[in-house]
Parts: C-alpha cells; sequence; structure tokens
C-alpha cells in the first residue's frame, strides 16, 4: 500500500512540474513518506535525485522549503494561471475554484520556514 501511494504521488509530483495546479513539492514528501516505510531502494534514489534530493533532505531533517523553491514555486503558478484566468472564457466557479486552490498551496508553502531553526 505505501509503495503505491508512494509511486502515485510521485507522478502527480512529476506532472506538476508541468502544470500549475499540482504542486509539485507537497507530492514529492509524500512520496518520500511513502518510500522510507515501503522501499528504502526508492526513498534513497529520492534522496539522491538531482532535482528533488534537496527539497525531501531540507524537509526530512528540518520542515523547511527554501525561499528560493518558495519563489520559484510562486512565479510559475501564478504565470500559469494569470493568461487563462484573466483571458479565456471560463465560468466563474471555476476561475475561483482555481484562485482557492493556487491561495491554499501558496499558504501552505508560505507558511513552512524558510531556514533551519538555529539552536
Amino acid at each position: 500500500m505505501w509503495l503505491a501511494i508512494g509511486l502515485l504521488s510521485l507522478s502527480l509530483g512529476i506532472l506538476g512540474v508541468f502544470l500549475p495546479l499540482l504542486p509539485t513539492t507537497p507530492f514529492v514528501l509524500l512520496s518520500a513518506f511513502c518510500f522510507s516505510k515501503s522501499s528504502s531502494r526508492l526513498h534513497l534514489w529520492l534522496l539522491n535525485h538531482k532535482l528533488f534530493g534537496h527539497l525531501i533532505s531540507d524537509w526530512e531533517k528540518h520542515g523547511v522549503i527554501r525561499t528560493k523553491v518558495k519563489i520559484i514555486a510562486t512565479c510559475s503558478m501564478l504565470l500559469l494561471v494569470s493568461y487563462p484566468l484573466v483571458f479565456m472564457p471560463f465560468a466563474n466557479w471555476l476561475k475561483a475554484i482555481v484562485i482557492i486552490s493556487i491561495v491554499s498551496v501558496l499558504a501552505f508553502i508560505w507558511s513552512r520556514p524558510s531556514s533551519p531553526k538555529k539552536i
């Protein structure tokens, strides 16, 4: 079960790199958690991954999402949804769902610490 959830979560995280409504970081973090319960090989692979490794180790060790990652996530989400929201003829309730989703994800991201606590 953990392995299946981890693979699904990682798939959604990878899709989130390209789709603005799917947040990459929370899905990759969830997949790392699931892999830590099911497959040490996949968990180590994620920890050593060029793109995702630092995100996971920052989160696992300190519960941190670095400022640079927050800025990239914020800019990419806002840039990718701004044009369709302004210029595409979607129903207002769909636009509201998109706005609420983006604001919720950004609130989560920006509520996390940006650097490890100094002891």
